[in-house]
């Protein structure tokens, strides 16, 4: 497969980069790292997510290179869409402009909707992908590149936390190290630059809390309101699903975030137990089996007896 794309890249010469909307750390710094490495090679290239690049991935080498909207003539010799699971989630435009589409994920069950459906559900990341291809091309990993890459896989196994941080991550990481990388300046961007709004918005959402009367599973929700008395918005709600998944007994985290008057997105998170993913599906979302999304209608108390339902089911 890796030679299939690299056959495309070398005979090629404009390419699309695109990523899942709302994107996390794997997507944004998967994009940039084929991106600047294909630019290293003269190509042709757009970086495009139509979400742009929330504040905290502002520290990223390139990030400025990615555009949110792209011109309607526009027209691709090769499009890349990574880590989005479903094409519609990074632009179903992207199909009409272009010659080859290319899904490069690890996400199972990601859509087969790529001229080339190199998806890989046992790798760490996407960017874990990416750096298989630029290896297997022989290309020289700069530190711009370098950077995304230990980001893609940093970002994607939680600190190195998740069961997804394999020994191939670990080499990555250590690699890109060896090349320049510092991972303390990397965790700062992450973690240590975080706005004061954050903060305030996360005071809003602890007294939501609530844990099952077995303990195994717990959530968090954030509601517009919220968003209106602090300033926030949905971008300083990463990683809020962490609060309850770390009390000690749960099995599985939910995160409920508000999107309109009507709807919610629900994040999960599983210790391992339980396949989230499965149940993310079910809700018209997906994702892995242990961190995975999906959208439900109603109010927030009927959202949390929707979902606590089918989560307590599982979980007996």
């Amino acid at each position: 497969m890796i030679k299939k794309v690299l056959d495309l890249v070398s005979s090629q010469q404009s390419f699309l980069i695109a990523a899942h909307e709302s994107p996390d750390g794997d997507a944004l710094a998967s994009t940039l790292s084929l991106a600047l490495a294909l630019e290293k090679q003269g190509k042709k290239v757009v970086a495009y997510n139509r979400d742009g690049v929330p504040g905290d991935f502002s520290f990223l080498p390139g990030y400025e290179k990615i555009v949110t909207e792209v011109d309607a003539s526009s027209h691709f010799d090769v499009a890349f869409v990574l880590d989005a699971g479903e094409l519609k989630r990074a632009g179903s435009w992207i199909r009409e402009r272009c010659d080859t589409l290319v899904n490069i994920d690890h996400h199972p069950h990601s859509e087969d909707f790529g001229d080339i459906y190199w998806v890989d559900d046992k790798a760490s990341a996407t960017g874990a992908l990416v750096y298989r291809l630029i290896k297997a091309a022989g290309w020289p990993i700069y530190t711009d590149v370098a950077v995304n890459l230990y980001t893609a896989v940093l970002a994607d196994t939680g600190s190195f936390r998740y069961s997804n941080a394999d020994g191939e991550a670990f080499r990555i990481a250590g690699e890109m190290v060896d090349l320049g990388v510092d991972p303390w300046a990397i965790s700062a961007g992450l973690y240590e630059s975080q706005d004061e709004v954050r903060l305030r918005l996360l005071a809003l959402a602890l007294p939501t809390l609530r844990v099952a009367e077995c303990g195994t599973f717990a959530s968090i929700a954030v509601t517009l309101e919220m968003y209106e008395q602090t300033g926030a918005n949905g971008e300083h709600t990463d990683r809020f699903v962490n609060y309850p998944r770390s009390i000690r007994g749960v099995e599985v985290a939910i995160f409920f975030r508000q999107i309109d008057v009507e709807n919610f997105k629900v994040g999960f998170r599983s210790a391992g137990k339980i396949d989230v993913g499965a149940l993310a599906r079910e809700l018209g979302g997906g994702g892995h089996h242990n961190a995975a999304g999906g959208m439900v209608k109603g109010t927030l108390a009927e959202v949390e007896a929707e979902v606590f339902d089918r989560v307590g089911q599982l979980l007996r």
